[in-house]
C-alpha cells in the first residue's frame, strides 16, 4: 500500500477512537434535556434506516423488485412481528419478482 493509504487508515482509526472516547470522558453527569434524550434514543433507528432503505431499492437491477419486497415485508412485519420471517419473505419476493 502507498503511504497515503496508511495515512487515511490512521486518520480514520483516530477519528473512530475519539468518537467513542470523548463522550465518555466529557459527559460526566446524567443527561436531563428531553430533546437530547430523545435524539439519542432514536439515533440508532435513523442510522439503520438511512443505510438500509437505499439498499432496498437497488437490491437488484429492477427497482420494482425492491419496492415489491419492501411492501410485502412491511405487511409481514406488521402481521407477524417476526424478524426472521420478514427477512425470508423479502428475499423470496425479490427472487420471484426478478424471475418475472
Amino acid at each position: 500500500m502507498t503511504r497515503s493509504v496508511w495515512a487515511y487508515i490512521f486518520t480514520m482509526a483516530i477519528v473512530s477512537y475519539l468518537l467513542r472516547v470523548l463522550p465518555i470522558t466529557l459527559i460526566r453527569k446524567q443527561i436531563t434535556n428531553p430533546f437530547i434524550k430523545s435524539l439519542l434514543f432514536y439515533l440508532p433507528y435513523v442510522t439503520l434506516s438511512v443505510m438500509t432503505v437505499p439498499s432496498i431499492f437497488f437490491v437488484s437491477e429492477n427497482v420494482i423488485c425492491g419496492v415489491g419486497a419492501l411492501v410485502i415485508s412491511c405487511l409481514v412485519a406488521y402481521k407477524t412481528s417476526n424478524l426472521f420471517m420478514t427477512a425470508v419473505t423479502a428475499s423470496v419476493v425479490v427472487f420471484l419478482l426478478s424471475l418475472i
